[in-house]
């Protein structure tokens, strides 16, 4: 060996292997890379769990037991509907053409039958009379002169002083007469008739609700929609309330039928209600029927038009059920309104709280009882129920914030 090659092989020797280093070097700075994923996966996974099992906070309300004694006639039906009166509205048009000249009367006061409401411009249809009264009393006196003529023709025709056919001009000129004076009399009679219709009068007992022209304006009879309509008045006696009602319900509602009405203005006050009429024809449109209660104690409260929740009521006490083998049950279960909920099928349920967590249970609703709705199958009374639009998941966690 030259001392060149032993000069390499010494220097060989002294050299350092970083190959391996390296390789452990990269390992490293690929787990560094890692780390702050890893870090946000456990932040994202604490939060989930955190939501997971976090209590939910809910108002609640309690499902009631009402005894028969206490509950009255079952809800089976309502619908929303409106205030009508049993006549519907009389809309009150001139008869003859004229000026509107006054106004009797006001809205919302009370009439009586042939009370004065409008009186139209009458000069026309006075001097219409003036003049027929004048042509008839000239037709009167004309009858008068042919009958006299008549008369003294008589006395010469026997003596043969004048002859036949004058005789007939007589006769003649005296039955023209008479027939102007007839003709004069029915004019008379139509002029003082159209004389009357310049007032407009009541034709039933009624509260004014709408003048429909102002004074000045010229009114006439008819019009396209009743555009000629001068007033209108409605028989405030007898109330009524109409509600359209599908047709599968209809087996649930018959004649003579209880029902309550709670006008949407006034959601305290409930008026007892009969069904007194069905309407002869659905609406095949909308695949309804309208049916009309009549309120068996109306007052100043309920007006024309006014939009009302109509709520039919079965025949026996809302504690009384019968069940399939013809007994009854005592008791019927009442609950808050926004505690029902419907799912994507549409079937009915409530979230009870049981220690803490909710627990569905499908229920089958049985008409409403004011803010209350009774349900069958499911609750006994005295559960605490979610109210309100709280989303929630079987078994979920929640605390009471509000009963």
């Amino acid at each position: 060996m030259t001392k060149d090659e032993k000069l390499r092989a010494d220097l060989a020797s002294l050299r350092i292997e970083r190959e391996p280093a390296q390789r452990g070097l990269g390992r490293r700075r690929g787990n560094r890379r890692f780390l702050p994923f890893a870090f946000m996966l456990a932040i994202a996974g604490a939060i989930v769990w955190a939501w997971l099992g976090r209590a939910v906070p809910v108002d609640v309300g309690y499902a009631t037991a009402s005894s028969a004694a206490t509950s009255g006639p079952l809800p089976v039906l309502s619908g929303s509907g409106y205030i009508v009166t049993g006549d519907r509205y009389v809309s009150i048009g001139v008869r003859v053409p004229g000026r509107i000249e006054k106004y009797f009367v006001e809205e919302g006061q009370s009439v009586r039958k042939e009370d004065p409401l409008v009186q139209i411009d009458d000069r026309e249809y006075r001097a219409q009379v003036t003049r027929i009264e004048a042509g008839l009393t000239m037709a009167r006196a004309n009858l008068d002169l042919a009958n006299a003529e008549l008369k003294r023709g008589q006395a010469l025709r026997k003596d043969g002083v004048i002859s036949a056919q004058e005789f007939d001009v007589l006769r003649n000129k005296l039955a023209v007469a008479d027939a102007s004076v007839a003709q004069l009399q029915a004019e008379l009679a139509e002029a003082r008739v159209n004389l009357e219709y310049t007032v407009l009068r009541a034709p039933t007992d009624g509260v004014v609700l709408a003048k429909l022209k102002e004074v000045g304006e010229i009114a006439v009879p008819g019009g396209f929609a009743g555009s000629g309509d001068l007033i209108r008045i409605a028989n405030l006696a007898d109330i009524r309330a109409e509600v359209d009602v599908n047709e599968a319900d209809l087996g649930r509602v018959h004649m003579g039928q209880a029902a309550e009405v709670v006008p949407d203005a006034y959601p305290d006050a409930r008026y007892r209600a009969q069904v007194v009429k069905f309407y002869p024809q659905v609406d095949r449109q909308k695949g309804t029927l309208k049916i009309e209660v009549r309120v068996l104690e109306p007052d100043v409260q309920l007006l024309p038009d006014m939009s009302a929740k109509i709520t039919f009521l079965s025949d026996t006490p809302a504690g009384v059920v019968s069940g399939e083998s013809g007994g009854t049950s005592a008791k019927a279960v009442l609950v808050p309104a926004s505690a029902v909920r419907r799912d994507a099928r549409g079937d009915s349920f409530v979230w009870i709280i049981d220690e803490q967590r909710v627990r569905r249970i499908d229920v089958q609703t049985a008409g409403e009882a004011g803010d209350r709705v009774r349900v069958n199958g499911g609750l006994h009374g005295g559960e605490a129920l979610v109210v309100g639009a709280t989303e929630l998941r079987e078994g979920q966690k929640v605390a009471v914030s509000r009963e």
